[in-house]
């Protein structure tokens, strides 16, 4: 049998997918006011119906969970409201989406909490750096440890934001375990010094991961579950002291579960450039999990296809490169050249640098 490439199909848990060019997860900041999604989000996502999978943007599953302006919550009825614009303009377009389950944890600040308190977070580390309040830079203040009572309040959030993200008419969801967010700072022992059940060992830091997802599953079902780990990544200050062992540890217990994906991104040189080593990503990883494993880490279309023939990836999610063209699996398998990104206009207002990429077409 032929390896395969991104142009082959998948068999993704429940959905059978078209191609193997999914949507990354792109935060850009244009949620309407209460957090709510629009009619423009309803547009650009379905302009971007042609991936394997889209996978939106972070989405908190809790007033608690914001940490920059103008990001969408999956909470509210109105919220619910908003989302089924989106899930009906891309499934009209004859695409699939999952909604990314996310709290950020510690990369918060009391102006986005909804009593003005400090951001909760595993431990009380406040991450070195600056937040966008939504008017000013300010410094990131220590946040509270979250008391072993309040862990449930924590996996009930998670199980709400997946309760609604079905009624908003999604695919699936996938839980947001990466980047330097909530369920990220208890798995990895540089932001988790607890000494109670949820903090020490291995074990006991993926212990969350692992409840949130049983919890999601409940919801779902596993075939319409993912879950996105960053093994390597160094954004929002993580670090931890043995990914691999960590990282290997929480995918091995996830396997059983038979989940649709792990989304595993991979080590980029812009990671690097930050302080993070090179080593471990889904190629390292890949023996911890047998089941669909998607990566994101800065492909190119000759590199995606590499990745996938190796067989340590069966799916790759672009990021920019998708979000500067629309119709991405159109100007790959036409070799045609791509629209250039406008980083200026990533977390802008309005539709510029958010619609208006021209398609091919156009």
């Amino acid at each position: 049998m032929p390896a395969p490439n991104l142009f082959s199909p998948l068999q993704l848990g429940a959905l059978h997918v078209p191609n193997r060019i999914f949507m990354a997860p792109l935060t850009r900041c244009r949620a309407e006011p209460g957090n709510v999604p629009g009619e423009m989000n309803a547009e650009y996502y379905s302009q971007r119906a042609s991936a394997g999978l889209i996978i939106s943007e972070a989405t908190s599953v809790t007033p608690r969970g914001f940490g920059y302006p103008n990001t969408p919550g999956v909470f509210t009825d109105a919220q619910v409201a908003g989302w089924k614009k989106v899930t009906s303009a891309v499934h009209a377009a004859g695409g699939r989406i999952f909604l990314q389950l996310w709290h950020v944890g510690r990369i918060s600040h009391p102006s986005y909490q909804p009593d003005g308190g400090l951001p909760e977070a595993p431990s009380a580390i406040n991450p070195k750096g600056q937040i966008f309040t939504g008017t000013e830079m300010a410094d990131y203040v220590t946040p509270r440890a979250l008391e072993l009572a309040e862990i449930p309040r924590i996996i009930t959030e998670y199980t709400h934001g997946a309760e609604c993200a079905k009624a908003a008419g999604f695919d699936g969801v996938e839980i947001h375990n990466a980047n330097g967010y909530l369920l990220d700072q208890f798995l990895r022992d540089g932001t988790n010094q607890r000494t109670d059940a949820y903090g020490g060992s291995v074990a006991n830091r993926s212990r969350l991961t692992l409840e949130v997802t049983e919890a999601v599953v409940g919801v779902w079902g596993a075939d319409r579950v993912g879950i996105r780990f960053s093994p390597s990544g160094v954004f929002n200050d993580m670090h931890d002291s043995d990914p691999l062992a960590t990282f290997s540890y929480v995918l091995k217990e996830l396997a059983p579960l038979n989940l649709a994906y792990a989304h595993i991104t991979e080590v980029t040189a812009q990671d690097i450039a930050h302080g993070a080593t090179a080593g471990v990503g889904p190629r390292e990883l890949r023996p911890s999990y047998p089941g669909n494993i998607v990566t994101a880490g800065g492909f190119t279309q000759e590199s995606g296809n590499q990745a996938l023939a190796e067989g340590w990836a069966d799916a790759i999610a672009f990021g920019t490169s998708f979000l500067a063209n629309p119709d991405l699996p159109m100007r790959f398998a036409q070799q045609a050249p791509l629209n250039t990104p406008d980083e200026a206009t990533f977390y802008a207002s309005g539709s510029t640098g958010y619609t208006d990429y021209p398609s091919i077409a156009a």
